[in-house]
């Protein structure tokens, strides 16, 4: 957990507190003090995007209150960052255990966020994909300073393929003719100065609604950006949108985008210009106190980045399916309850179930923490799939002596839990391969 200035970094499952509350004279473990300003604003926020019970789990951030403390927010669920109008960024990076032993804070807050960049590449939602986190600046850099920087490379890429120019009607009085005269509007205008006429004509230029949002967008995170590199990079690129307006319309803007061959090369940088310009990253978060919030689900990351690695590792012969929805619980008398496992493993004729849980086991927990919801759905999976086994697949927590659970059952379900260390990821889910190809 740290600051500096405005800017406020924790991990998940950590939080605030108000002002400077402390507990028997030592500030509360795990929580750092806001802003009571800052901290009611992100209160609100949290408010707005729950049912304003302020005891429930949200998705979002868990606001509750404490003995002797007052109320706190912890993050939980949702990682990314939110900054607010008065400037404040709060980042909240996902705990990412087994990758940080040994190392100070400031160090593992810098390997958490690479390999949290890392994983938001393999989301299918956004366009992280081709974006190379070893050229990031990621040790200094937070979250929305990083994302900046990626918007500052597609926008960079944009301009050298070449701006899309388009045609836009201009109206207005000129003493020159052009295109086609307005009568009406000239004789209401001017019905006794014949040496200006009302005129309305088509011009090629580059202000598109493309562009136009784009430029909207980079005038917005001048304003919003505390790195001094990534003002700079945006100044520099607005001059090149000198002749396009700025969007005063963003939605009506964003349903005139040309979607075809010609204006493919635009994608990935409108796609930016909606996650900033609109404050959503998969939801469109409520709060009027918030400028940007970019908060990503760690269940969907992690989801995304198990599938995406195992599918650069999986050895030839095997058959890799993702989401698949082919069974459902019931058949008749209609089909009801579709059931759509995460990851399903065949090679030949054996079939393997794996799902994903963003969880961290404890020893202190009972059956380890794994609940009795997701037991009940992994064993519904390898009954219709005939699985020879199943796999629940957890991040590797910080103190878990045994890395062998596994449960059986007479029926022939077999169901084993694998601890990825994420820092390790492929080792990992090559030795999980290695350990099905037994099977056969």
């Amino acid at each position: 957990m740290s600051s500096f200035n405005n800017h406020y970094t924790i991990i998940e499952y950590e939080g605030f507190i108000r002002d400077n509350t402390t507990y028997a004279g030592y500030p509360y473990a795990g929580y750092q003090s806001l802003p009571i300003n800052t901290f009611d604003a992100l209160e609100s926020f949290v408010l707005a995007n729950s049912s304003g019970n302020e005891s429930e789990v949200t998705n979002l951030l868990y606001l509750s209150a404490r003995r002797g403390i007052g109320k706190t927010i912890t993050a939980r669920n949702h990682v990314g960052v939110i900054t607010m109008n008065d400037g404040t960024v709060i980042e909240i990076l996902p705990k990412i255990c087994g990758n940080t032993a040994g190392d100070n804070k400031e160090e593992q807050i810098i390997k958490t966020r690479k390999i949290f960049l890392e994983m938001i590449r393999a989301l299918r939602d956004i366009s992280f994909k081709e974006f190379q986190v070893s050229n990031l600046r990621t040790g200094r850099l937070n979250l929305l300073e990083v994302f900046i920087s990626m918007f500052i490379s597609e926008v960079n890429t944009l301009v050298k393929q070449g701006l899309k120019s388009t045609y836009n009607t201009i109206e207005g009085e000129e003493c020159f003719l052009k295109g086609k005269i307005d009568v009406t509007q000239s004789v209401r205008h001017h019905p006794i100065n014949k040496e200006k006429f009302y005129i309305r004509y088509d011009e090629f230029n580059l202000n598109s609604p493309e562009n136009r949002v784009i430029k909207a967008t980079l005038r917005f995170l001048v304003k919003k950006s505390g790195d001094a590199r990534n003002r700079m990079n945006l100044t520099k690129i607005l001059t090149l949108f000198e002749n396009v307006e700025f969007s005063t319309d963003y939605e009506t803007d964003f349903s005139k985008c040309v979607n075809n061959r010609s204006a493919s090369h635009y994608a990935k940088a409108l796609s930016w210009c909606k996650v900033f310009l609109r404050g959503s990253s998969f939801t469109a978060f409520a709060g009027s106190e918030i400028a940007i919030a970019l908060l990503f689900p760690m269940e969907k990351i992690f989801e995304s980045y198990i599938a995406a690695r195992l599918r650069r590792i999986i050895p030839d012969g095997w058959q890799m399916l993702i989401q698949d929805s082919k069974f459902s619980l019931f058949d008749r008398p209609n089909i009801a309850f579709r059931l759509r496992p995460d990851i399903i493993l065949r090679h030949e004729k054996i079939t393997f179930v794996l799902d994903t849980k963003w969880k961290l086991l404890s020893e202190n927990m009972q059956h380890y923490g794994i609940s009795q919801a997701d037991m009940y759905q992994i064993y519904a999976y390898s009954k219709k799939y005939q699985a020879e086994k199943a796999v629940l697949l957890y991040p590797l927590p910080e103190s878990l002596t045994n890395k062998d659970i596994s449960y059986s059952a007479d029926d022939g379900v077999s169901v084993c839990v694998s601890l990825i260390d994420l820092a390790h990821t492929d080792e990992h889910l090559s030795a999980l391969m290695s350990e099905l190809s037994l099977y056969w």
